[in-house]
């Protein structure tokens, strides 16, 4: 729950925000990380821990005694007794019209840089891989050429059927994870290529085996790829460290991938050891 879909549905209730203002050292959450609290529910986070819930107790003693809001400067280790040792400021507020409006905006503005992700098959390790990314903070499409697969996803997946699913390609933004397992290699082949020779996806995909890899090697550079354009491949997706094809744990695999490399900053390992043999 979305801290403004909270106030919505506590609209006629006190509610205290409490906010990280500044984070230094080791700390649990950063600085801007927000809690909103009523007199009977918690949405969103500071980190957990003491730090939140004497945060979480000084808002309901506001609330039931009006007090006014105030400024902590908190010494995590010392005060909280938390290892983590850093050291918070954080304000606690009653939320007003101004408070509302500022958690409106920077939700917004959040959901407006989320780094989009394109999974081009849903089959059984394509919803899985929707269904694990759907509470990240990812801007998810399930992209696939059939009719009956879209049923029973997150609302947040937004699902698109295409009679070619290649076409996708041309409009997907800049930046844009790709995650290729489709019902078939042919099309897993044509929508790797149109990834790599794009040459600005943050990261491509595909699910397969060391054959499959190899394959998809030769026929890319048959039909006038780079050779350099293969080291941006990853294949398998999800890593090679862990022998278990279930979808679900290639889906919890590859999630992680995609939050290291999209999240973190970092690239994607290349030329890994192959693992899947098939797409689902």
């Amino acid at each position: 729950m979305t801290l403004s879909t909270f106030l919505a549905a506590h609209r006629h209730e006190g509610i205290v925000l409490v906010r990280i203002e500044a984070a230094e050292g080791s700390t649990p959450r950063e600085a801007g990380a927000c809690i909103a609290v009523s007199a009977s529910a918690v949405a969103g986070t500071i980190g957990g821990g003491q730090l939140e819930f004497h945060c979480i107790d000084l808002a309901r003693h506001m609330l039931s005694e009006g007090a006014e809001g105030q400024l902590l400067d908190i010494p995590l280790g010392p005060q909280m007794g938390q290892c983590c040792g850093g050291r918070v400021r954080v304000s606690l507020r009653h939320c007003g019209a101004a408070e509302r409006a500022m958690i409106a905006t920077r939700e917004k503005a959040e959901a407006a840089a989320r780094p989009p992700v394109l999974i081009f098959g849903a089959g059984h390790t394509g919803r899985a891989l929707a269904k694990a990314l759907a509470t990240l903070p990812f801007s998810v499409s399930l992209i696939d050429d059939r009719n009956d697969v879209m049923t029973g996803l997150p609302p947040t997946v937004t699902c698109i059927r295409m009679a070619d699913p290649v076409d996708a390609m041309a409009g997907a933004p800049q930046g844009a994870a790709v995650v290729v397992l489709s019902h078939s290699h042919a099309l897993d082949y044509r929508l790797a290529e149109a990834a790599l020779a794009r040459g600005d996806a943050a990261y491509v995909g595909m699910i397969g085996s060391a054959t499959k890899r190899a394959r998809f090697e030769a026929s890319f550079l048959r039909s006038g790829g780079r050779r350099e354009a293969l080291a941006r491949l990853t294949c398998p997706i999800g890593g090679s460290d862990v022998d278990d094809k279930r979808p679900e744990v290639i889906a919890a695999l590859t999630a992680a991938e995609l939050v290291r490399c999209l999240l973190g900053r970092r690239q994607p390992a290349k030329g890994r050891r192959a693992r899947h043999e098939s797409a689902a």
